[in-house]
């Protein structure tokens, strides 16, 4: 008998977790011990990794070359920030003011001509060059390394690939080799994003029976456990409860708790209100976000499916004038990116979380030094992973600077390269994770990261 009642209320409790594990990815906060229960370790800081899915062009953004010839010089003039010698395009316009927060890197390179979406993406979202096929990314690195604590996810990716499978990079969903327990919960989709009054939380939030049902089962489950051998289990049901009924949960995605004016400053387009989505998710705790960067469409159209609002082949691919207003358009793209990192960055100093919450952006590459189609309506710029830039602000990370240089024509790196790897070291640095901490299962284990952090950007 007492065999059959030990039995049964481990089924219970093994079923209060697997509602925890199996029904919310990148919920890895913790794990059970038999002697030592509940075990997890509180991330002191949180990134939040902006991926401009496409590859925006550097010269039309972070790296202006206004003395270049016609033909590779953008459209667009440099305006000085309130950093010297920091000048970035005249789309931004609230960015400049920031930008003592800022260090923007000019050398970002690839390893070899890793020139398609697919690849670009696996090498930058795995933090290394030569990634193979199995390796997990950022995301599920920090979630398996540093694992949040508490009824909140450890890795999250808000819209998951929206339109053209092509920019999902392979192991997106899966974990790589560290295992599908370390893949991120995805939220929102193109018809499904924050931006919409219809906008609710991933079902995987949604309570799977009535609330007097689930009461009753945790009743049950409260009946049939003894809190003297325990262990870690009630605060893991604890915690399942919690994610479908308490604050810590369905609650952290409700952006109707927020201001109007809160959120009419990130602007009420899907990276905006996914930006300010992000902020929530960081200050509940989530150690990793990833966020989309689709800007949405524009009110006039302009171009291709919503995959990637920084594709900009121009007509080439059907994606319109790459320096017009249309949704591959930079003139529309830009100054939405601009809006929402700004209200991201102000947020996070007001609220005191800037420090331990790294901001970084990024695109899988750049863009070709010349233009395609020149003096035709549609002209735009071809991919290119040879020279690119991106921006890191908070999280340790002094601002203020411009890291790299470029060439005369922002084709080749200049000086002080920064890798894949690298960056991804950077990333781990900030967020306290050991580089040489070996990651895995089943006895295989790897190291974090083989590049080297940029320790010039500490400060």
């Amino acid at each position: 008998m007492q065999s059959s009642i030990f039995t049964r209320r481990r089924l219970l409790q093994a079923g209060s977790l697997g509602a925890l594990n199996m029904a919310l990815p990148g919920m890895v906060a913790a794990r059970v011990d038999a002697n030592q229960g509940l075990r997890g370790i509180a991330a002191e800081r949180s990134c939040i990794f902006i991926l401009l899915c496409g590859g925006p062009s550097h010269l039309d953004t972070w790296d202006l070359k206004p003395e270049a010839p016609e033909g590779i010089r953008g459209p667009y003039r440099p305006v000085q920030t309130a950093v010297p010698g920091m000048r970035i395009s005249e789309l931004h316009t609230r960015l400049p003011a920031l930008t003592r927060h800022i260090c923007l890197i000019r050398s970002m390179t690839h390893v070899g001509n890793i020139s398609n979406h697919f690849d670009a993406m696996h090498h930058c979202l795995s933090g290394q060059a030569g990634a193979p096929a199995d390796a997990p990314y950022l995301g599920s690195i920090v979630s398996r390394a540093r694992p949040s604590r508490g009824n909140i996810p450890s890795y999250v990716w808000l819209i998951r690939c929206v339109g053209d499978p092509v920019f999902c990079a392979p192991n997106i969903g899966s974990g790589g080799h560290l295992g599908a327990q370390y893949m991120p919960l995805f939220v929102g989709n193109a018809a499904n994003h924050p931006a919409m009054p219809t906008f609710r939380a991933p079902d995987e939030l949604q309570a799977a029976v009535e609330p007097e049902r689930l009461q009753g089962r945790r009743r049950l489950l409260n009946a049939v456990t003894s809190t003297e051998n325990a262990g870690g289990w009630l605060d893991l049901q604890q915690r399942a409860f919690d994610l479908t009924s308490g604050r810590g949960g369905r609650e952290v995605f409700d952006l109707e708790r927020e201001p109007r004016t809160v959120r009419d400053r990130y602007g009420m387009h899907p990276l905006g209100q996914n930006l300010l989505l992000a902020r929530r998710l960081v200050e509940s705790g989530v150690g990793f976000v990833t966020v989309n960067g689709w800007t949405g469409q524009a009110p006039n159209g302009g171009g291709g499916p919503p995959a990637s609002s920084w594709d900009m082949h121009g007509g080439e691919m059907g994606m319109g004038n790459a320096f017009g207003t249309g949704s591959h358009g930079m003139g529309h793209c830009l100054p939405r990116l601009d809006e929402a990192l700004s209200a991201l960055l102000i947020d996070l100093e007001e609220r005191g979380l800037l420090e331990r919450t790294l901001v970084v952006v990024s695109g899988e590459f750049g863009r070709t030094p010349n233009i395609n189609a020149l003096g035709t309506a549609n002209p735009g710029r071809q991919h290119w992973p040879t020279c690119y830039s991106a921006m890191l602000a908070g999280g340790g990370i002094r601002g203020g600077m411009v890291y790299g240089e470029s060439d005369r024509i922002a084709a080749y790196v200049k000086d002080r390269p920064v890798r894949p790897q690298d960056l991804g070291a950077t990333i781990f640095h900030s967020l306290g994770i050991p580089l040489d901490q070996r990651l895995g299962r089943d006895g295989f284990t790897r190291p974090v990261s083989i590049g080297q952090p940029i320790m010039e950007m500490f400060g």
